[in-house]
This record gives C-alpha cells, structure tokens and sequence, in this order.
C-alpha cells in the first residue's frame, strides 16, 4: 500500500515532535545543602542602632545592620547561588515559568540595606533598582560583559527597566553615599539557577537528563564546589533527584568584608 507523499510528511513531523517531547520530559534534579565547615565567626555589625556618626542616621541606623558577607544560623548557609555551567541542554518549559512568575526583577535600598542581598536573574527579565528611603543613594555595578552602572537615586524613586545580557561572574553592587551597602547580582541565559535560604538547602529542577557541571558560589569563600568557576561534574538521571548531600564552606577561607 502507498502512502501519499504529504500524508509520510506528515508521519515524519509527528515522529520529531514525539522524540522532542520525549526528549525535553527527560529531565531530574540536582539537590544539597551548604553548610558551614567549620566554627562560625563572629560578625560585628556594618551598623549599630543609633549610632550617630552614620551617614543619614535617621534613616540608615534606625535599626542594626548586619554584616551579610556571611549569612548562617551556625550551620547552615544562606545566599549562596548555584547554578549549572554554560549548560548546553535546554528547558523552554522553565524558562517561560520563571518569565511568567516575574518579568522583572526589582532590587531595593531599604534602610540603606540591598534587598536582596544576592539577586539572581534571567537574561530574559528586565531589572530595577528602587529607594524605599528618603535620603539619596547612588547604585554602582562594574559589569564585565554589561556596561558599568553608576546612577543617583533620589528618595522613594525607582530606576528604568534595564536590560543585562548574561555575566559569568557575580557583578558586586555598592552605594557610594553609604559605603556599608553591598549586594550581588548574577544574570543567566538559562534557567538553572537557585539561591540558597536560611536551611541551606537547594534543589535546581528541570535539568535535562544527562552530564553537567554545578557550580556553588558564595561571596566571602567563592566557590565552595570542587572544579571551582568550572563546576563539578555531575549526572542527572530522569525523573531522579541527584543528591550532592552536604557541601561545606571553609572557614578557614572566608575573606569577609566590612
């Protein structure tokens, strides 16, 4: 029996279709904890409450700020991003669920504080700085593939939407008026990427099933997964979760700024 020739044509493209389908459902997790390898040191205050002598004071030391070059409860290590290297593998499905959850990334300046500490982002989304204080801040990033950032924020305003294309490392943010603030932004052109909470743990989902390599990077020990900024090599099966268990930051090799 012949087949018409339109009719194999279309047997062909619902064969890829299926492969394609088959292919992008094939996909697992890569989960751990960051713990902290060692004694926890103490942090003084970057401000202390009431302290006078601080720039804008009525505003900027109204309550304590803590250092955030180290965020832990004694064990476990927040703000710690971890991500997968230059991943070949796609998941067009994860990346419209983060485009959809937020299109735009916003990072404030509260009580002279960054809000969030660590922001990580989608190449894809768009960002904006805000003030929700009411004394002048000034927003600064040196980019390395970005141009530098350098702009005068009045109180209670809000930046233009700025579009970043990818970095391979953390851009350090800074506001010269109050030299205490500091925060950090990563920007990705895929969806692989989380940042740890206050129980340390992680878990990037979707990832296509196959090698890859995870990277765990953390402001005051830099990278704490072994292979460093190239990752550590790891498999991902489908439909598994791959447990990398505990993974420590040195003590010994924090180098945490004031």
């Amino acid at each position: 029996m012949k087949i018409a020739k339109s009719h194999r044509a279309s047997l062909a493209a619902f064969g890829l279709a299926f492969l394609a389908a088959s292919a992008s459902a094939q996909t697992g997790s890569i989960k751990g904890k960051i713990v902290l390898g060692g004694a926890a040191p103490k942090l003084a205050p970057v401000v202390v409450k009431g302290d006078a002598s601080v720039k804008d004071a009525a505003v900027c030391a109204t309550v304590e700020v803590p250092n955030e070059g180290l965020v832990t409860d004694g064990t476990n290590v927040a703000n710690v991003v971890v991500y997968l290297n230059s991943p070949t593998a796609k998941n067009p499905e994860l990346e419209a669920e983060i485009l959809k959850k937020a299109k735009e990334i916003e990072i404030d300046q509260n009580k002279c504080v960054f809000i969030p500490h660590v922001s990580v982002m989608h190449s894809k989304q768009t960002l904006t700085f805000k003030s929700s204080d009411s004394v002048n801040h000034n927003v600064r990033y040196s980019a390395f593939t970005n141009p530098p950032f350098n702009q005068i924020l009045a109180p209670n305003a809000k930046t233009a939407s700025l579009k970043l294309v990818p970095e391979r490392r953390p851009l350090p943010l800074a506001c010269d008026i109050h030299p205490w603030m500091k925060g950090y932004l990563m920007v990705f052109n895929h969806p692989f990427f989380v940042v740890t909470g206050k129980d340390g743990t992680f878990e990037i989902k979707g990832i296509p099933a196959g090698s890859h390599k995870v990277v765990a990077w953390q402001e005051s020990a830099g990278y704490v997964t072994t292979g460093a900024a190239a990752g550590q090599a790891v498999m991902v099966k489908d439909g598994e979760a791959t447990d990398l268990g505990e993974i420590k930051v040195d003590v010994a090799k924090l180098k945490i700024q004031k």
